[in-house]
């Protein structure tokens, strides 16, 4: 793998200085040391990327066949596949997640949901019978730090596959696999200003929201900076999709698998250092097994290994930001002031970079800010119940409503919780599990549209006509 010192912006197909002149360096959460210097796109190149993407749209992407398009989006996917172990290096380097995670999750998943929308470039009058799609136009994609090579998935292939023209924003402490992507469009072979790429801070992702030739706008962040977006776009005919925060409970039966349960809690929270909006941060046990889970769960968290995140071996690795660092450590104080006990297992954290240890949370109250508030880190809190009303009421009990999972061997209960659960994703014996054809995304302060599946389609569409049958 290699890097360029110096990256200026991705638009109309071609690598260009920033009109802003201004470059930041991109840090590596582990060792704190500079990768690369990155452009800050600001209003006036926001406005040449979104001249290029609507040109593009205007000039033949649009009416481009479906069939035709689908070739691109699948050369996309086969190219991701072909040069997956330079991804996930970067991945991990630029964002800190464990290599084994960026290496077997994140790109074998966004390389499939290119192969999955290609799939359906050429099938979207099956998809909605009887109502006409047609693309939307251009699409103001930002994406954010967790995930951002699967963001950046989630986010283009349903735009390509549909006939829209991107414009892209990736996070500014994680651009580097969105520049590399570039090379992927240009192996591909992509048409000019299909999709173009505009690094920077909120500064160009707040100019790239309110460019008045922009047609649909998609987000996915923190639910602080999502109710921005919804105001500064009210009274638009934009489109909208918010993907936001969550606060998901972990549900425990008695009846429940206890060790396959706490493999299920340790993923839930612990996976990609809990910078995951679904998380599994609440942990609801129920009271006659909470002793045996917490004993259990204490024990594996023993064995989670801290540290490099280019070490096949590391479990847990760097927190992605000194920022996102000091918002967790202020948190976990705030937990402990409040009366919770915490634990955490012995373990040595690197001298450079930013750690923190996997946390867990005992004795908290619903009214604890850490029961409350989304943390974004290794933090669980453990709250107990006693019948499944209780588990729903207290599941529910949060302004988020993005994920849940329950655990238990009937199927009846299963269901029961299921249809209950103020919560977009709901797993069964399971926790963070993600496919392309599978919806996700939230209630409440969650946000609000579908992506991946049939319906991550439509919020790229307009429809000509009214249904007469089923369309979705």
């Amino acid at each position: 793998m290699q890097l360029e010192e110096r990256y200026g912006l991705f638009i109309g197909g071609e690598w260009v200085e920033p009109r802003s002149g201004e470059y930041q360096p991109t840090v590596s959460p582990a060792t704190e040391e500079p990768l690369a210097e990155v452009a800050y796109g600001g209003a006036e190149d926001v406005d040449f990327a979104v001249g290029a993407a609507r040109e593009a749209f205007s000039n033949g992407w649009s009416s481009l066949p479906g069939s035709e398009r689908a070739k691109y989006i699948f050369r996309i996917a086969r190219v991701l596949q072909e040069r997956s172990r330079e991804f996930a290096v970067l991945e991990s380097l630029d964002g800190g997640k464990p290599i084994r995670e960026s290496r077997d999750v994140d790109v074998p998943l966004a390389a499939a949901h290119f192969f999955y929308y290609a799939g359906w470039a050429d099938k979207l009058e099956y998809a909605f019978p009887n109502r006409r799609p047609q693309p939307v136009g251009v699409a103001a994609q930002i994406i954010p730090w967790n995930f951002p090579l699967l963001m950046l998935a989630w986010k283009v292939a349903p735009a390509l596959a549909t006939g829209n023209t991107v414009v892209l924003k990736p996070a500014e402490t994680t651009p580097l696999t969105a520049l590399l992507f570039c090379d992927v469009l240009r192996q591909a072979g992509l048409p000019p200003g299909v999709v173009n790429i505009v690094t920077g801070d909120g500064r160009a992702g707040a100019e790239l929201v309110k460019h008045p030739d922009v047609d649909k706008v998609a987000f996915t962040g923190s639910t602080e900076v999502g109710k921005a977006i919804q105001r500064a776009i009210a009274g638009t005919n934009k489109k909208l999709t918010l993907e936001l925060g969550g606060k998901a409970a972990n549900v425990i039966f008695d009846d429940a698998a206890l060790d396959q349960a706490v493999e299920g809690i340790v993923n839930g929270i612990y996976f990609n250092q809990g910078h995951v909006c679904c998380a599994g941060s609440r942990l609801l046990v129920q009271e006659s097994i909470y002793e045996p889970v917490i004993a259990k769960l204490k024990r594996r968290m023993g064995t989670l290994r801290v540290g490099d995140p280019l070490d096949k071996n590391t479990d847990v690795g760097a927190i992605n930001s000194k920022e996102q660092l000091d918002r967790i450590q202020e948190l976990v104080a705030a937990g402990e002031a409040e009366g919770a006990e915490i634990y955490q297992p012995p373990c040595r954290l690197p001298e450079k970079g930013w750690f923190f240890a996997p946390t867990v949370f005992t004795n908290v109250a619903q009214s604890y800010r850490i029961a409350q508030e989304e943390i974004f880190g290794p933090v669980l809190s453990v709250l107990t119940f006693r019948t499944p009303e209780e588990a729903v009421e207290k599941a529910n009990n949060t302004a988020y409503g993005l994920s849940a999972g329950i655990w238990t061997e009937k199927g009846s209960r299963i269901l029961y919780m299921a249809s209950r659960l103020r919560a977009g994703v709901v797993w069964g014996n399971t926790f963070n599990r993600f496919d392309p054809a599978s919806p996700f995304g939230g209630f409440k302060e969650s946000g609000f549209g579908r992506e991946g599946g049939l319906q991550g389609l439509e919020p790229y569409l307009d429809f000509e006509g009214k249904p007469e049958s089923f369309g979705g």
